[in-house]
C-alpha cells in the first residue's frame, strides 16, 4: 500500500543501460511483467482508495447518522420528560375533576336533601294552616257556645258560625268540604230552634217563692165557713133562740172534728216547726232552680222543680187555690223549661275533630 514500494520505469531502464549488450535477450518478457506490476499495483492503490473513501463516507455517514440519533433520543428523551409531566398534569387535573365531580355529587345530594326537605316544610307548613285554622273555628265555636248558654241567646253561636263558614271559604281548602257541609247545617237548625224566654221564668219563679208562705198545709185546719160565721153573729131575724143556739153547738161542734183524707202520713205528722222548715226548704229548692236557671244549669233547675212538684204534692192541700195557683206557674215553668235547651253543634264539632285528627 505505500508508493515507495513500486519501482519507477526510469530508474529501472537507467539500471538496465549498460546491460543491454548482455541482457537483450532478456528485456521483453521483464518489461511486460513490470507493467503487469505496475497495473496491479495501481489497481491495489486505487481500490485501497476506494476503500479508504468508503471507509471515510461511512464513518461520516455512521457519525451522521450517530448525532442524528442522539438528536432523536435527546428529542424522545425530552418528550418523554414532556409527555411524563403532561401525564402528571393529567393525573392531577383528573384527580382535581374527580374531587370536583364528588363534591358536586356531595352537593347534589345536599341540595336534593334539601328540597325534599323544603317540599315537606311546605307540606307541613301547609297542614299546620289547615290544622291551626281548625283548632281556631273549634275554639271559637266552643267559647261561642258557652256565651249562648250564659246568656240564653242563639245570636253569639250563630255569628261564630257564619264567621266560620267564611274563614273556610277564604281558606279555599277542599279537605275543608265536609266542614263545611256541617256548619251550613247547623246554621239553619240554630235559625230554626225556638228558645223560651228566661226573664219571664225567672219572673214565674219569684212568684212562686212569693206563694210559698201562703200556701195551705195538708195538715192545717179549714176555716169555719161562711155560713156557720153568719150563724154565729148576732142574729137580727125573727127566729127563736132555741134555734140559733142549736145551730151555734152544731157549728162549734163542726169545727172542732173535721174529717179529710191525707194521701201520705208524712203530711198528717207535721208539726209547726216541721211546716216552718218546710216552707223554707221549698223556698231554697225553688231558688236553686234560679240559680241554675241563670248559670244554664239547666238539668240541674229541672231537678230543683222536680223536687218542688214533688213537695208540692205531699205537703199542701191540692184543691187549695193557692196550690192551685203555684201548681199552674210551676207546669208552666217546667214546660218552658223543655224548650229552653238550647240548640247544639255537636254535628260540626265532630267534623272539626275528624279534621284536627287529620283522617
Amino acid at each position: 500500500m505505500n508508493p515507495q514500494l513500486s519501482p519507477d520505469p526510469a530508474d529501472i531502464g537507467d539500471a538496465a543501460a549498460p546491460n543491454s549488450g548482455t541482457a537483450a535477450v532478456d528485456a521483453g518478457p521483464a518489461a511486460n511483467s513490470a507493467t503487469i506490476a505496475r497495473s496491479i499495483l495501481w489497481a491495489l492503490g486505487f481500490a485501497a482508495l476506494l476503500a479508504l473513501l468508503t471507509v471515510v463516507l461511512l464513518w461520516q455517514k455512521v457519525a451522521g447518522m450517530q448525532e442524528q440519533l442522539a438528536r432523536q433520543s435527546a428529542e424522545a428523551q425530552s418528550q418523554s420528560l414532556e409527555a411524563r409531566a403532561l401525564a402528571k398534569q393529567a393525573v392531577s387535573l383528573a384527580q382535581d375533576a374527580a374531587a370536583r365531580a364528588a363534591v358536586l355529587d356531595s352537593r347534589l345530594s345536599e341540595v336534593a336533601l334539601q328540597r325534599s326537605q323544603l317540599d315537606e316544610l311546605m307540606q307541613s307548613m301547609s297542614r299546620s294552616r289547615d290544622e291551626n285554622l281548625v283548632v281556631d273555628i273549634e275554639a271559637a265555636l266552643r267559647l261561642a257556645q258557652q256565651q249562648a248558654q250564659l246568656t240564653g241567646s242563639v245570636e253569639p253561636l250563630l255569628a261564630a258560625l257564619k264567621s266560620a263558614d267564611q274563614r273556610i271559604v277564604r281558606a279555599a281548602q277542599p279537605r275543608l268540604a265536609l266542614l263545611q257541609s256541617a256548619i251550613a247545617r247547623d246554621i239553619d237548625r240554630v235559625k230554626s230552634a225556638a228558645v223560651s224566654d228566661t226573664p219571664s221564668l225567672l219572673v214565674k219563679l219569684d212568684e212562686l217563692v212569693h206563694l210559698a208562705d201562703e200556701l195551705v198545709l195538708a195538715n192545717a185546719v179549714a176555716p169555719a165557713r161562711q155560713s156557720e160565721k153568719s150563724l154565729v153573729a148576732p142574729q137580727q131575724s125573727p127566729v127563736s133562740w132555741w134555734q140559733s143556739g142549736f145551730q151555734m153547738v152544731i157549728g162549734e161542734a163542726r169545727n172542732l172534728v173535721r174529717v179529710s183524707r191525707i194521701e201520705t202520713p208524712e203530711a198528717a205528722l207535721l208539726s209547726p216547726e216541721q211546716s216552718f222548715f218546710l216552707r223554707e226548704n221549698f223556698k231554697l229548692k225553688l231558688l236553686n232552680a234560679r240559680l241554675g236557671l241563670l248559670a244554664r244549669q239547666i238539668d240541674s233547675a229541672r231537678a230543683d222543680l222536680a223536687d218542688v212538684e214533688a213537695l208540692l204534692k205531699k205537703y199542701f192541700q191540692a184543691n187549695a187555690r193557692k196550690t192551685q195557683t203555684a201548681t199552674a206557674l210551676l207546669q208552666q215553668v217546667q214546660g218552658q223549661m223543655r224548650t229552653l235547651q238550647l240548640p247544639r253543634i255537636d254535628n260540626t264539632l265532630a267534623v272539626l275533630a275528624t279534621a284536627a285528627a287529620g283522617r
